[in-house]
């Protein structure tokens, strides 16, 4: 009979965790070519047999027990807190050097740990070789290789996971760092005082006390000898302590790769490595994010999503046959009752809602997630970040700013709950409100841009207006949020070919998220505008809505898609679409409009994560900032163009 037991994974970001939780549980979490994919802790089931299954725990990345980020806080946290009955430490392999610390670490805390080396297949296509039978005697803990993607190595791991719940593998070696002397001898001390048993290792804590870590101190709150151990701490400066601990742990890790991995040559990934160069240089780097930009987002989302798609499904699915038809079929059922309305008609909830929702929206932000499932998955994200990290410093941001920048081009909701993996309050509130002024949703740049297709210069006075007010305001962020300058960092993954399986199912899980979300809120919406209308309210909010409309130069009949955008934006672009569609907007109307919209205030569901994740204040403040911000653009935009005499 085997026990019943929890696995945590840890490591740092972009080693495959991800995978191997999909792999030891076939539950699927999104796994991404960059750092940052897992924020929240993911949990599943692993089976074994017919009568016995396991708690699989995947952590966000992290480097070492001293967190940095909050995603290796909550790692750190998860891990303790969770007390392993079994611990994978997943590592590159070819990268094994540096993460040898951290493996370290964690043999410290007393949890059984197994060494996982996974993309084993780049570590030999590099010619690299490793004696792992010689690195698990070294270690005193079991090591599996695997390439959790293409599934080797993942039974020859959970026998070894199995091996080590049932007890049979024995961790009475496991290799212990020694650190400098007074180091030693003060930490003995510490564990001296330590009377009460924890999830984690006296020697463990001993060591984060050392550091002054606070965390370490709330474990040890109820201690009788914590005024003791704080005098013991400030006899030593945290600093210098950790800078030792980590020369310690470094010089140890390059002693084992000496004498275990042997070199290869990195011919085969010449091509490769000058492909990554070329990808982070200014002069070769903004050329070719210009042109992943025309051909995803433009030509790819824009064009084919948002144009040849929505066209199929809108005239020859819905306005052909759905619409007639149900129509047709609530007439006969209801004839002229008030009910007819909610179903039917206008305002409907299949004739408006499901329409959009299927016929407009589900098109785009399908073809914008195949998109951005090749781009992640073939590596780019990390050097756009590093090619873009110079300009975020202008605004007060990193290069790690670019995950959710990125992914808010998906979905804002989801970007601003990843920008709790930026390292500091001021990164984050600076992402978070760029995320809710500037960044445009999947769904609502697909439509902006199948409208403004074929219109070269309406384009490129759209495009600038938005980066140009991205730039502004996040300089003037910077300039007013009080907070350090964080530094950057990112490992930077090997170019890839993305996997084809992988970027099908990337978007369809994506798929069947976005779908979850924006069903119900489409219904409400079509509910809530039903309500209104036999309330008179609706009206009554269109008619407010006229005045900072027409006021930026827009027709009085844009002030119902505006109104729609209140609740999801891609609902307002969905209905500048019917009134382009219809001929309602001229060449200044359109590039108006969809300026504005682009800049609206963030939809329902953005708004509660903002107050979620920022605070209150802070959500309430940006909403009420960015709606008259975002009409006054519009009609500085509208003023130069009649200056300038410019009819589009």
């Amino acid at each position: 009979m085997l026990p019943e037991g929890k696995i945590v994974l840890v490591g740092g970001p972009n080693v495959g965790k991800s995978a191997i939780f999909n792999a030891l549980t076939g539950s699927y979490v999104t796994v991404s070519n960059y750092p940052g994919t897992t924020v929240d802790v993911s949990r599943g089931r692993m089976k074994i047999g017919k009568h016995h299954s396991f708690t699989v725990i995947d952590t966000p990345g992290m480097y070492s027990l001293r967190p940095i980020t909050a995603e290796e806080d909550v790692a750190r946290k998860m891990l303790i807190s969770e007390a392993p009955d079994c611990l994978l430490h997943i590592v590159d392999a070819k990268n094994l050097g540096r993460m040898l610390p951290l493996t370290f670490q964690l043999i410290e805390t007393g949890y059984p740990v197994i060494l996982v080396l996974n993309l084993y297949d780049e570590f030999l296509a590099r010619g690299m070789k490793m004696e792992i039978a010689h690195l698990e005697h070294d270690l005193g803990i079991p090591v599996v290789e695997t390439v959790a993607t293409k599934g080797y190595g993942i039974e020859n791991l959970s026998s070894r996971i199995v091996e080590v719940l049932e007890k049979r593998y024995s961790f009475s070696d496991m290799k212990t760092v020694k650190y400098h002397a007074d180091i030693e001898k003060t930490a003995e001390e510490i564990v001296s005082l330590l009377k009460k048993e924890r999830n984690v290792s006296r020697r463990t804590l001993a060591l984060l006390l050392l550091l002054n870590d606070s965390y370490a101190f709330e474990l040890i709150a109820d201690e009788k000898n914590i005024g003791r151990i704080r005098s013991i701490r400030d006899a030593f400066r945290p600093g210098s302590v950790e800078k030792s601990l980590s020369q310690t742990r470094h010089d140890a890790a390059q002693a084992m790769i000496a004498e275990r991995v042997m070199p290869g040559g990195k011919e085969k990934y010449g091509l490769s490595e000058k492909l990554s160069q070329v990808m982070v240089h200014p002069l070769t780097g903004l050329p070719i994010l210009a042109a992943v930009l025309w051909f995803g987002l433009y030509k790819f989302v824009g064009e084919f999503g948002a144009g040849t798609l929505v066209d199929i499904i809108d005239v020859n699915v819905f306005a052909n046959h759905i619409n007639p038809n149900v129509d047709a079929f609530f007439t006969a059922l209801l004839g002229e009752s008030v009910f007819f309305g909610l179903f039917a008609g206008e305002y409907g909830i299949i004739t408006l809602g499901a329409r959009y929702a299927f016929a407009i929206i589900l098109p785009i932000v399908f073809t914008f997630f195949i998109f951005f499932s090749v781009i992640e998955d073939s590596g780019y994200l990390p050097r756009l970040a590093m090619l873009v990290d110079r300009i975020f410093k202008k605004i007060g941001l990193s290069g790690r700013a670019v995950i959710p920048l990125t992914l808010g081009f998906g979905c804002d909701t989801m970007a601003t709950m990843v920008t709790r993996t930026l390292e500091s309050k001021k990164e984050k509130i600076i992402a978070t409100f760029l995320l809710a002024l500037a960044v445009p949703c999947s769904a609502q740049l697909g439509v902006l841009l199948g409208l403004l297709k074929g219109k070269s210069m309406m384009l490129v006075i759209w495009g600038g207006t938005v980066v140009f007010v991205f730039l502004l305001t996040g300089f003037l962020g910077k300039l007013i949020i009080k907070g350090e300058e964080t530094s950057f960092f990112m490992e930077l993954p090997p170019l890839r070919m993305p996997s084809s399986l992988n970027v099908l199912i990337k978007t369809y899980t994506r798929m069947i998220w976005y779908l979850k979300e924006i069903i119900p809120v489409f219904i409400g919406v079509s509910v809530l505008i039903w309500i209104g209308n036999i309330t008179g309210v609706f009206n009554t909010l269109v008619r407010l809505m006229k005045c900072p409309v027409v006021w930026a130069g827009m027709p009085e009949s844009a002030a119902t898609p505006f109104l729609y955008g209140f609740f999801r934006r891609d609902f307002g672009a969905a209905g500048l679409f019917d009134m382009a569609k219809s001929g309602e907007l001229n060449g200044n109307s359109l590039l108006i409009a969809a300026v504005v919209l682009t800049l609206f205030v963030p939809c329902v569901a953005q708004f509660v994560v903002t107050w979620k994740e920022r605070g209150k204040m802070m959500a309430v403040g940006m909403a009420l900032f960015i709606f008259p911000f975002a009409f006054f653009v519009g009609f500085l935009l509208n003023a130069a163009l009649k200056a300038a005499g410019v009819s589009l």
